[in-house]
């Protein structure tokens, strides 16, 4: 007996298939169970730049297992590399974790160990959580490992030279560039356009795939369409925001 399908996102990326992804970071759990039902391949619930609790994220957690089969998996990018939050959120059914700013070899992981149960990592132990159904998933302990998707951001010179030796860990199975802030350390701030930072993101990426780890972005663009015909997979190609401002725009237009 166990509470979730396969997680077909990370399926996905080990198969090197695109996987398109909605961001989410309204905190509205109608659209979260909306777009889990919405075709998605994944979804980002972001706490890093919204505002979300241990409970908030809970509620997301339920309604995107609401969203039917076949629903999106929901990835939760965490503020910080926080194994103590990481176990939390486990214990209440996230699998899927996405971990910004890792800056050193360390970081990345700690955030593979935060994941995992030793000897491999730090995770605390409890036999009655969502995770393993409440302890009636007798299997747990020896196949949640299978499920769990770590992923984590590039977002720095420092973090691109580090590629090679992340992709060395076992447990990381993707890289995302975060090009805003790559282009911000990279003294382009709010120009992720700029030539240095364009040939960044591309050369970040062929050094993700060098490694064997899918390569992943965030652009809501022309852009996006582009990236993936290079070979990056982990797309996350619109968002909640995005999708309101410019619906609310385009249909205003319509009456001009």
């Amino acid at each position: 007996m166990t509470l979730y399908p396969p997680n077909r996102l990370k399926q996905k990326l080990r198969a090197g298939e695109p996987a398109l992804g909605f961001w989410l970071s309204l905190n509205s759990i109608a659209i979260t169970e909306m777009a889990a039902g919405g075709g998605w391949d994944w979804l980002l619930l972001d706490t890093e730049h919204s505002i979300h609790n241990d409970e908030t994220v809970e509620r997301h957690v339920l309604a995107a297992l609401n969203g039917g089969v076949g629903a999106a998996e929901l990835v939760v990018r965490v503020p910080r590399v926080d194994a103590d939050l990481v176990k939390r959120l486990i214990d209440a059914g996230v699998r899927s974790f996405m971990f910004p700013f890792v800056q050193t070899v360390e970081d990345a992981r700690l955030a593979v160990a935060s994941t995992r149960y030793p000897p491999k990592g730090v995770r605390g132990y409890s036999g009655t959580t969502r995770a393993s159904r409440w302890g009636r998933d007798n299997s747990y302990l020896s196949t949640y490992e299978h499920e769990i998707c770590v992923i984590l951001q590039i977002e720095t010179p420092q973090a691109i030279a580090n590629i090679s030796a992340y992709g060395a860990i076992d447990g990381v199975d993707a890289m995302l560039i975060g090009a805003n802030d790559l282009a911000a350390n990279m003294g382009h701030l709010g120009d992720t356009r700029h030539p240095s930072v364009v040939a960044a993101v591309e050369d970040a990426g062929r050094a993700i795939r060098a490694t064997g780890k899918a390569s992943g972005f965030q652009f809501f663009d022309e852009r996006a369409a582009a990236l993936i015909k290079e070979g990056f997979t982990l797309a996350a190609v619109d968002g909640d925001i995005h999708t309101m401002l410019t619906g609310m725009a385009a249909r205003r237009r319509e009456f001009e």
